[in-house]
C-alpha cells in the first residue's frame, strides 16, 4: 500500500513540476523585409540582416501569412523590381522554400476572428479612397490577431500598428 501511494505522491509531483518554457516572440513580415532578407542587392538588405542577427536563434518565429508570402513570389519574379536578378517563378517558390527551411520561419495561417479584427481596425480609415492602407491595415490587424510583432521598413504600417496598439520593428527601433 505504501509503495502505490509514494508513487501516486511520485506522479503528482511530477505534474506539479514547473518546466522552464523558452518565451518566444513572434513576428510577423512585411514584403519590404522579406525581400530585403531574400535579395542581397536590396538597398536594405545588410540593415534586414542586421535585424535577423540580432534575434534570438531560438526565442523567435518569423512568419509568412498568405499576402506576404504572395508578394515575395510577386516582387521576386518582377523585373521592374528585380531587374537582372528576377527570378522566375519556379526559382522564387524556391527562395520560399529555402526560407521554410529554417526552422524559425513558419506560415500562419488566417487567425480565427481576424476579419472581425480587420473590419474593426479598418473603421478608422473609412475616408480614405482605396490606397496601400488596406493591406497595412489588413497585416496590422493579422499581427494583433497573432499576437505578434510587426517588421517592416514601411513607416505607414508602421504608424498604423502603434496606433492599434501592435508592436513594431522598423529596422532595429523597437515602438
Amino acid at each position: 500500500m505504501s509503495q502505490a501511494l509514494s508513487f501516486r505522491a511520485k506522479v503528482r509531483e511530477d505534474r506539479c513540476a514547473r518546466t522552464q518554457r523558452i518565451p518566444m516572440t513572434s513576428y510577423l513580415i512585411d514584403i519590404n523585409v522579406w525581400l530585403a532578407l531574400s535579395w542581397g542587392l536590396h538597398p536594405h538588405s545588410k540593415a534586414a540582416h542586421a535585424w535577423l542577427a540580432s534575434l534570438s536563434p531560438i526565442e523567435a518565429r518569423l512568419l509568412f501569412c498568405r499576402i506576404t508570402q504572395l508578394g515575395l513570389l510577386r516582387l521576386l519574379a518582377n523585373k521592374a523590381v528585380m531587374g537582372d536578378s528576377v527570378l522566375n517563378v519556379g526559382n522564387a517558390v524556391g527562395m520560399l522554400d529555402r526560407w521554410s527551411e529554417d526552422p524559425r520561419v513558419e506560415f500562419a495561417v488566417e487567425p480565427l476572428g481576424l476579419d472581425a479584427t480587420f473590419r474593426r481596425t479598418l473603421r478608422r480609415f473609412t475616408n480614405l479612397y482605396a490606397t496601400k492602407t488596406i493591406m497595412d491595415v489588413y497585416l496590422a490587424a493579422f499581427a494583433e490577431a497573432e499576437q505578434a510583432t510587426v517588421v517592416t521598413l514601411d513607416r505607414g504600417l508602421a504608424r498604423i500598428a502603434k496606433r492599434i496598439n501592435v508592436p513594431h520593428v522598423v529596422f532595429g527601433t523597437r515602438h
